[in-house]
């Protein structure tokens, strides 16, 4: 460091090397590091997940590009899915997918405020295709493909070449990201198998106008934790996690691109049947079955809008009725509860009574007043087929102001809840029995 006097003062003058120095240590942020520096592919290179302006310009970043993304970060951009998040927020601005660091493929962008800004698919960063709304969901933006024009899969092999018209696939030839010729369609008409930028199947079925539409099978992806099985096999042992493709969700009737008609949906993890019924406008709507994932009923009845609305029943797992009435707003309404047995426990009218609520294998987990379709008043919940457990208020379906929460061995002590979050400690959770959530799968 090198010193100099100017009008009677001191001043400092600091080398590019002292500079740089300071400014390490300067780096105090709230924001982790993490990774800093990892040796991969024999290069040095740079793993992040948030940072500041100077990190960024120790490291010559360019930190308008590398905003704060979910999962790791290698200099020089990323591939695959990422989600992008305002500089120094948990605020999500992007989410879709990537190539060489820049939009490429589907995605969708945010406002700050949650509300959906541009839904569509980038090209090399820029908009190709899709819709753009302002905050209070007005289009603003509409970019249709119309004409010739080639997708590519994330490995470079030809998705789809040939025309579009209005945005949709209309004359021309789809392939898989092998290279393999999969479909024809003509004037939007043809057997089509849709796959996404990685190559995995998403549909396969007719379609009419360049939307689906006829007879149909819908696919997705999963991601597995370590502890999730299929036919008693760990998946994803020697990963974190691990990803199945090809996991059928939906078979049955399209028209105009979405669900309608007669149609089936089933567990990916299982493939065992979970619904089967009418769908309008991609929902559930007029009668419908649904099982459970020991494929026994559990519930038939009429649907609106994805919701139980109208006549119906829902079984126990030994098939005994456990409630037959009108269902609003997919509460029970008017109609008879029974136990397992068969007995009535309860009648309600216009979603109100004293109701007994059981699970699907007859273990009772409440019973008090209904006020709208669910608990309101002064109710008792029970595990372990029958044990008390809490007895209090209820408010809207959630405990609400003094209770009790009992021991196993029926002593209790007072608790306080506020729309079913508990405002109070626990005195000794060592000695509870083990309590069912305020919420049961009754409703």
């Amino acid at each position: 460091m090198q010193k100099f006097e100017e009008n009677n003062s001191i001043k400092e003058i600091r080398t590019e090397d002292e500079k740089i120095i300071d400014l390490r240590k300067s780096i105090k942020s709230r924001y982790i590091i993490k990774e800093i520096l990892s040796f991969l592919d024999e290069y040095l290179k740079l793993n992040i997940i948030a940072y500041n302006t100077q990190f960024q310009r120790l490291f010559n970043i360019d930190v308008d590009y590398y905003r704060k993304v979910s999962g790791k970060l290698k200099v020089g951009g990323i591939n695959g899915e990422g989600k992008e998040y305002k500089l120094d927020s948990d605020i999500l601005l992007f989410e879709g997918e990537y190539k060489n660091g820049k939009k490429n493929g589907k995605g969708k962008e945010y406002y700050e405020n949650g509300h959906l800004k541009f839904e569509g698919e980038y090209l090399k960063g820029k908009k190709i295709y899709g819709k753009g709304f302002n905050e209070k969901g007005d289009i603003i933006l509409n970019i249709e493909k119309n004409g010739k024009g080639k997708e590519y899969y994330s490995n470079g092999a030809i998705q789809f070449e040939g025309e579009y018209f209005n945005g949709r696939k209309w004359n021309g030839q789809g392939y898989n990201d092998e290279g393999s010729l999969e479909f024809k369609i003509k004037y939007g008409k043809g057997n089509i198998k849709e796959y996404n930028y990685f190559g995995k199947l998403e549909y396969e079925g007719e379609y009419l106008n360049g939307k689906r539409h006829g007879k149909g099978k819908e696919f997705e992806r999963i991601k597995f934790n370590e502890d999730d099985f299929i036919n008693q096999e760990k998946i994803g042992i020697k990963k974190k996690f691990s990803y199945s493709h090809g996991l059928k969700r939906f078979e049955g009737e399209f028209k105009n691109g979405k669900r309608n008609g007669y149609g089936k949906v089933f567990n990916l993890l299982s493939n065992k049947l979970l619904f089967e019924g009418e769908f309008i406008n991609g929902e559930r709507n007029g009668y419908g079955k649904e099982y459970n994932n020991m494929e026994n009923l559990i519930y038939e009845g009429e649907y609106i809008n994805q919701i139980r609305n109208g006549r119906g029943k829902e079984y126990y797992n030994n098939g005994k009725i456990l409630f037959e009435g009108d269902y609003f707003e997919g509460k029970k309404w008017n109609g008879y509860g029974y136990g397992i047995d068969g007995h009535l426990e309860f009648e309600l009218k216009d979603g109100q009574g004293n109701a007994v609520e059981y699970d699907y294998d007859g273990n009772k987990i409440f019973e008090g007043e209904y006020k709208n379709g669910e608990r309101n008043g002064h109710g008792k919940e029970y595990v372990n087929s029958g044990i008390l457990s809490y007895e209090g208020e209820y408010e809207n379906g959630k405990r609400n102001g003094i209770g009790k929460e009992y021991y196993c061995d029926g002593e209790f002590f007072e608790v306080e809840f506020q729309n079913g979050i508990q405002v109070n400690e626990n005195v000794n959770n060592d000695s509870f029995c083990v309590f069912t959530d305020s919420e049961s799968d009754w409703d």
